[in-house]
C-alpha cells in the first residue's frame, strides 16, 4: 500500500487536488447563487412593475371624484388574507376621495414619507417595509393623474420579499447538497485516478525489493514512458554493481592464485631445509598463507555486502553440516533443533558454511560428550528487517568471562595443547561483523561455551 503522510507523493497530489476542488466548488456555488439571486430579484421587480401598470390601467375616477374600478391582477395571492401580496389605491390630490385595496390587505401598510424616499422623474419610487404579518415587503409606488382636472391617485403594489428570500435560501441549500455530493464523488474519482496512476511506482518499489532480497536480478516488466527511463537506469546501475563485484572477486582470486604457489614453495623449502631455520621459515610461510586466506575472505564478504542480496535457506545447510560433523566425531552426541518456519539467510551460502564450520569445529574440539545446535527466528519491532539466531553450545570447560574477548582476536589461543591456528572464532567474528550481525559468547546450561550468532533473514 502507498503510505499517506506529508512526505508521500500520493498524499501531496491528492491533498492539492482536493483543496483545489473545494475552492473551485466554493467559487461555483457563490457564482451560481449570486446569478440566481440577481435573476430572481429582477424577475420579482419586473412582476411588481407589471402589476403596478396593470393596476393603474384598471382604476378610474368618477365625476364627483370617487375612485372607481375593480382591478384583477390575475394572481390569487392578492385574494388570500395577509399573504404578503397587496395592492392599494389612495387619493393623492384634492378632489379625490375614497380608496381601493386588495382583499388580502386587512389593514393599512405604512409607507415612508416622500422626504425619506423621494419619487423619481417618472413619479415612481420603490422601498422595503414591514408587512401585516411581520414579513418583509417590497413596494412599488407611483402617483398618476386620472383626468384632465389633474386629479391624481397614489398606486401601490406590494410583494412578499420574505417569500423570495426563502425561495432563494431553499435553492442555495439544494445547490449546496448537489455540489457537495458532486465534490465528494469528484474527489474520490480523482484520488482513485491518482492512486491508479502511481501504481507503476509501487511496481518499481516491489521490483527493487525483489532485487534486494535476491529473488530477481533486474527490474522486469513494462513501465509507463515516464518511469521507463528510471527503470532502465536502475537496471544499468544493478548491472554495473554486479560487474564491480565480479571484477573484485576476480582480482581477489587472481591474488590468491598468484600468492598460492610462492607460499607453497616457501613452505616446502623450509621443510626441506630442516633445522630450526627451516622450521621457522615453514611456520612463518604457513602463517602467511592463513593470513592471506583470512583477509581475502574478508575482502570477498565486504565486496558483496550492500550489493545484491543473496538467498541461502538455513535449515538444509545446517542439517548437512551437522551430518558431516557428526560422522567426523562419532563419539560426541550432536543434537539439532530447527524451527517449523523457513528461514532464509540474507547472504552467500559459502559464508554461512564457513561460519557454521568454524563454530562446529570449535565446539567439537572442546566438548566432552555433547554439543547442541539450535536455529530460532527472532521477532522484531518493525517490518523492515527480520533476524534469526544460531546457538551452538557444548559441555566443555567453557571460557572465563575475562578471556572471552581474547579468543576473538586473530591468532589468539587459550590452550596451545589443542590443535588449530586460533583463527576460527576470529573469522566468525569478522563474518558476523561484515553482515551487520551480533556475536555473543555466553555460559551454556550444559556447562561449557555457548556461542550465539544473530544475522539478518529475508522475509
Amino acid at each position: 500500500m502507498l503510505r499517506f503522510w506529508p512526505r508521500s507523493l500520493a498524499f501531496r497530489v491528492i491533498a492539492f487536488s482536493t483543496v483545489w476542488a473545494i475552492l473551485t466548488l466554493i467559487v461555483i456555488f457563490t457564482l451560481i447563487t449570486t446569478l440566481y439571486r440577481q435573476a430572481n430579484e429582477r424577475g420579482f421587480d419586473s412582476l411588481l412593475s407589471a402589476h403596478l401598470f396593470n393596476l393603474i390601467g384598471s382604476v378610474g375616477i368618477s365625476d364627483i371624484g370617487a375612485l372607481t374600478g375593480a382591478p384583477d391582477l390575475g394572481d390569487l395571492r392578492f385574494s388570500e388574507p395577509n399573504s404578503g401580496w397587496y395592492w392599494s389605491v389612495e387619493p393623492a390630490s384634492e378632489g379625490v376621495h375614497g380608496d381601493l385595496h386588495s382583499s388580502s390587505m386587512t389593514r393599512t401598510v405604512p409607507s415612508p414619507s416622500v422626504a425619506e424616499v423621494p419619487f423619481n422623474s417618472s413619479f415612481q419610487r420603490s422601498y422595503s417595509t414591514e408587512g401585516i404579518s411581520g414579513e418583509r415587503l417590497q413596494v412599488f409606488e407611483s402617483e398618476f393623474v386620472l383626468d384632465t382636472k389633474n386629479r391624481a391617485a397614489r398606486f401601490r403594489v406590494m410583494g412578499n420579499q420574505t417569500e423570495l428570500e426563502q425561495e432563494i435560501g431553499s435553492f442555495q441549500r439544494r445547490l449546496l447538497t448537489y455540489l457537495s455530493l458532486f465534490g465528494v464523488g469528484m474527489i474520490a474519482i480523482n484520488a482513485a485516478a491518482i492512486l491508479l496512476g502511481l501504481q507503476p511506482l509501487r511496481r518499481v518499489r516491489n521490483a527493487l525489493a525483489m532485487v534486494r532480497e535476491g529473488t530477481a536480478q533486474r527490474l522486469d516488466g513494462r513501465f509507463p514512458a515516464e518511469i521507463e527511463p528510471l527503470a532502465n537506469e536502475t537496471n544499468a546501475l544493478i548491472e554495473n554493481n554486479k560487474r564491480i563485484v565480479e571484477r573484485s572477486r576476480t582480482q581477489v582470486g587472481n591474488l590468491a592464485h598468484s600468492l598460492k604457489t610462492p607460499l607453497a614453495v616457501l613452505i616446502n623449502e623450509g621443510r626441506a631445509l630442516g633445522g630450526a631455520k627451516g622450521q621457522l621459515i615453514a611456520e612463518q610461510a604457513s602463517s602467511m598463507q592463513k593470513q592471506v586466506e583470512h583477509y581475502l575472505q574478508r575482502a570477498r564478504v565486504a565486496a558483496q555486502r550492500d550489493s545484491v542480496v543473496y538467498r541461502t535457506p538455513v535449515a538444509p545447510l545446517v542439517q548437512r553440516m551437522v551430518r558431516v560433523v557428526q560422522k567426523l566425531n562419532p563419539r560426541t552426541s550432536l543434537s539439532l533443533s530447527l524451527p517449523a518456519a523457513e528461514i532464509v539467510f540474507a547472504g552467500e551460502r559459502e559464508d554461512l558454511e564457513e561460519l557454521l564450520g568454524n563454530l562446529l569445529e570449535n565446539a567439537m574440539k572442546w566438548a566432552r560428550s555433547a554439543v547442541a545446535v539450535s536455529v530460532t527466528p527472532l521477532a522484531t519491532r518493525d517490518d523492515v528487517a527480520s533476524l534469526f539466531e544460531i546457538s551452538i553450545e557444548d559441555d566443555g570447560p567453557g571460557i572465563p568471562e575475562d578471556k572471552a574477548r581474547d579468543v576473538l582476536k586473530r591468532g589468539r589461543r587459550l590452550d596451545e595443547t589443542k590443535p588449530g591456528t586460533g583463527l576460527g572464532l576470529s573469522i566468525v567474528a569478522d563474518l558476523v561483523n561484515e553482515y551487520g550481525g551480533v556475536l555473543a559468547l555466553e555460559r551454556s546450561d550444559m556447562g561449557g561455551l555457548k556461542v550465539v550468532v544473530r544475522l539478518r533473514s529475508l522475509q
